[in-house]
């Protein structure tokens, strides 16, 4: 495994952070995880720099994921539609964030919902919905623009 400088991990409570082999956490990666939240990142995982893990519930990577520079991984969000109550007291909804095995995220990436395997995330994309497996994914909300997998496994009613 390799750390890169400003490497950092936080764990409050009971959570728990596991890392399979020979995988690349680069310069800038910070990990926070509270409550019972489990961070599980799967061998040969590359994070370049400035990567961002929030985790309460569980976040999920694939062996083999790639992580460009500058991307945020949450499993939560803030909940902020009740005007009588201050945003930071409005708490959050949460669910957990699988992110497959040969996912590619670009840089600059949100990730808050799941990236199926070997997909591909472009530059500067909002995933607030899942993205099958064997697809790319671009724009803010993310859309899928290209299916490139086996035949046999192309998502039902997927148009592109």
């Amino acid at each position: 495994m390799h750390l890169g400088p400003g490497f950092s991990l936080e764990i409050w409570q009971q959570g728990s952070f596991v890392v399979g082999p020979d995988c690349q956490f680069r310069r800038g990666f910070v990990c926070e995880i509270a409550g019972d939240g489990r961070v599980e990142i799967g061998p040969r995982a590359v994070f370049t720099s400035n990567a961002l893990i929030q985790c309460t519930t569980t976040v999920t990577v694939g062996a083999d994921a790639q992580f460009g520079q500058s991307v945020f991984i949450a499993d939560g969000n803030h909940r902020f539609r009740d005007h009588t109550i201050p945003f930071l007291e409005q708490g959050f909804d949460f669910r957990p964030i699988d992110i497959g095995a040969g996912a590619v995220i670009l840089s600059k990436c949100t990730i808050i919902a799941n990236v199926g395997e070997r997909a591909v995330v472009g530059a500067h994309a909002l995933v607030n919905r899942d993205i099958p497996a064997y697809c790319l994914a671009v724009g803010v909300p993310a859309r899928v623009v290209e299916y490139f997998g086996p035949p046999d496994r192309r998502p039902a009613g997927l148009e592109c």
